[in-house]
């Protein structure tokens, strides 16, 4: 459902997204899940889900932000592609969350990163941004 071409309207869209991600607050909890949430297992990935985990308001925020992003996306609101060339940074949240989506999406919503699962998906720079961050979370982790 993307759009065929981006458009000036894309460019304005993709400042705002910009100027959002910079907001302070927004910035400290992209800070906080990019250095401290690295699930290596379904338990991990699940217990900050719980209200009192030091880590849940950050996970909040910026799903849901990377969610509302990546939405404008799978409903045509901005070219895909033209969005992932600068935002792929909830692509790397959402590779660090892929194996245990079945339970996230069981403990909250089943809607759960389905904008993000969308995007991944999307087409040739979604696989290859997906297969970097896939790879650095394995590396990350400790796999091969």
């Amino acid at each position: 459902m993307s759009k065929a071409a981006p458009d000036h309207h894309d460019a304005e869209l993709l400042l705002k997204i910009y100027d959002l991600r910079r907001e302070a607050v927004m910035r400290e909890s992209r800070d906080a899940i990019n250095r401290d949430y690295w699930p290596r297992n379904a338990e991990e990935a699940l217990a900050i889900l719980k209200p009192e985990h030091p880590l849940n308001r950050a996970y909040r925020q910026t799903s849901t932000y990377w969610e509302m992003v990546y939405g404008m996306a799978r409903h045509g609101v901005i070219h895909a592609d033209f969005l992932l060339e600068s935002n792929g940074e909830g692509l790397l949240l959402f590779a660090r969350v892929e194996p245990y989506l079945a339970q996230i999406r069981e403990q909250t919503s089943p809607r759960a990163f389905r904008n993000a699962e969308w995007l991944a998906g999307s087409g040739e720079l979604a696989a290859a941004i997906m297969a970097t961050f896939r790879g650095r979370v394995q590396k990350r982790l400790g796999g091969k």
